[in-house]
């Protein structure tokens, strides 16, 4: 297992949703049929993560139940989580945004004017 997290994301109607998977071989059993696999055996963060910007990269929200609901008919996470392990594509080397933004990279760290 790699040190970075495996995103899997799903193109939804109105919004983009991503997943973080703990063990990718655990997934690609589960994918290939194999349900008898707890989920929480699976996914990382037992959470529904929203991209309002569109696509897999930049800042992550927990998606809230009307969300779940618009997208997916259900506010349900275990059946959210299910439908984005079966229908999710994985993207392991997409950035995962830690929080840290960087406000100014051309100052660097000599002299800062003051």
């Amino acid at each position: 297992m790699t040190n970075q997290p495996h995103k899997l994301f799903y193109k939804g109607t109105d919004n983009d949703f991503v997943i973080f998977v703990d063990d990718p071989s655990l997934y690609e059993k589960y994918k290939k049929g194999d349900t008898t696999i707890p989920l929480i055996d699976i996914v990382s963060v037992f959470k529904v993560f929203i991209n309002r910007q569109g696509g897999v990269d930049g800042i992550l929200d927990e998606a809230s139940k009307q969300d779940l609901t618009n997208n997916f008919k259900t506010s349900n996470a275990d059946e959210v989580i299910k439908i984005i392990l079966e229908k999710g594509s994985d993207k392991h080397n997409a950035d995962v945004d830690n929080g840290i933004a960087s406000h100014n990279d051309s100052i660097g760290a000599g002299n800062t004017g003051n």
